[in-house]
């Protein structure tokens, strides 16, 4: 999560159990979905002339790439949420529920991401069987094939041209892929 998570008690003190608790609950769903980007939860016990007994109300905000998901759990008839943990368990469970369906929605879509760029220098080349090795920054040398230079930079190699690849792992250990002439 980008931001720490913001707890807020109305109408009744902090407890270090509730508020606990409730970072359990927010870790489980962050084990659900790793990009949530903040979350804002709200314990309420309203005051209510006339009633017998306290219902606790919980609200949950999360902002999600591509929308927010909002529980409002006010309680009804639920007198079950006389009890905090089970007024934030279902909650809890209904932002779930709604995280869930977000991810359908947008189809779990998630950003690419690129391997890193690395830099080098040829130390062996065979343009006749169409591979050869680079010598990386670190001193490691890293085999590449013709098949992985793009653009005609194949045809404008020597010894000691300076690369920019990035690195996979093969059977047979690191290889260069995307490799390009620096310049």
């Amino acid at each position: 999560m980008e931001t720490d998570p913001q707890i807020t008690f109305h109408g009744l003190d902090a407890s270090p159990a509730l508020t606990a608790l409730i970072g359990e609950r927010i870790a489980k769903l962050e084990q659900f979905y790793d990009r949530i980007t903040s979350c804002r939860v709200t314990v309420e016990l309203p005051h209510r002339q006339g009633r017998k007994g306290h219902l606790y109300e919980v609200a949950i905000e999360m902002e999600v790439p591509g929308g927010m998901v909002s529980v409002n759990r006010t309680p009804g008839n639920i007198y079950a949420h006389e009890d905090a943990r089970v007024a934030i368990r279902d909650s809890f469970d209904a932002a779930r529920r709604q995280l869930e369906d977000h991810v359908r929605k947008t189809g779990g879509v998630h950003v690419k991401s690129h391997p890193e760029k690395r830099h080098g220098k040829v130390v062996r080349l065979f343009p006749d069987e169409g591979y050869g090795f680079i010598r990386t920054e670190g001193g490691d040398e890293v085999y590449f094939q013709r098949d992985s230079v793009v653009r005609d930079d194949w045809e404008k190699l020597d010894l000691e041209s300076d690369l920019q690849f990035s690195l996979m792992d093969g059977e047979k250990g690191p290889f260069a892929v995307n490799v390009s002439l620096r310049f």
